[in-house]
Formats: structure tokens, sequence, C-alpha cells
């Protein structure tokens, strides 16, 4: 059970989108919701607290007989791609002309239960008869005569 949300034509810059994206990845729905609301990026946050509040909306439509608080909902994904850039030009000293470039990105947003996100796999400790000889402690001449 999961729903999707998009943003289209974002008027920021994929790139700096992206670090707020990484924050809130995998976490519950509840505490990403806090953690956006209270970022100092608060320009950046507000669109990704909008979506997911409209994520919310979609989800209790699509599900009505599930309760948000007993389902246990995280971001299972967020992806932020470029969109279009807007190019302008700006003068620059000694008649010469610098590029402006406004970007632009796309926000796709997935919540779900946490029971259907994909489980990793725990590492594989190695066996303890395997394991590494500890290094050799090295020493230069004039440790090794003071130690002698």
């Amino acid at each position: 059970m999961e729903t999707t949300v998009y943003l289209r034509n974002c008027a920021h810059s994929p790139r700096k989108m992206r670090l707020l994206a990484d924050l809130i990845r995998g976490m519950k729905v509840d505490k990403a919701m806090y953690t956006l609301k209270v970022h100092a990026k608060r320009t950046y946050a507000g669109h990704l607290e909008k979506l997911l509040r409209s994520a919310l909306a979609s989800w209790t439509q699509n599900f009505p007989d599930e309760r948000v608080e007993d389902s246990g909902l995280i971001i299972k994904q967020v992806k932020i791609d470029g969109g279009r850039m807007l190019k302008r030009v700006q003068p620059a000293p000694q008649g010469r002309a610098h590029r402006v470039r406004s970007r632009y990105n796309h926000i796709t947003l997935t919540i779900g239960n946490n029971e259907t996100a994909p489980v990793a796999a725990a590492p594989k400790e190695a066996p303890a008869a395997e394991a590494a000889p500890a290094p050799k402690k090295r020493t230069t001449k004039k440790k090794a005569e003071a130690q002698n």
C-alpha cells in the first residue's frame, strides 16, 4: 500500500533540494513532517512539506479503512530530477556578458507501509579462524638500538 505524488517545475535548484530529500528519505512520515517544519532551509523545506501533506491526503483517499497513525507510513522514495532552465544574460565588466541559469526541478515522493519496504540483507561476518594476523610493529634503527 503506497502512494506517489509529483511536484513539477519547482523553482529551486535540484542540487540544493536533494540535500533535504536525502535528509528525510526513509523516515517515518510524522518525524519527516516535523523535520521539514523546523529545518533552517525553510524555503526548500516548504515545498517538500506541502508535497508530503498531499501524499498523506492521497493515501487516506486511496485507503479509507486504514488509519494513518496505525499504519506505520514511511517515506519510501524521494527523487529530485532536473527540470527546465531559464537562461538569461547579465552584463559583465568591459562589455562582456555572463550567462545566468535559473534551474528548476521535479520532485517525486512515494510513501508506503513499513512492511512493504525492501528488507536489506544482514551482512555476513567473517569466521574468527580466517581473521587476518595483526600487522608487525615497525621500529626505526635508533629505536631498535635504544631498546637493546
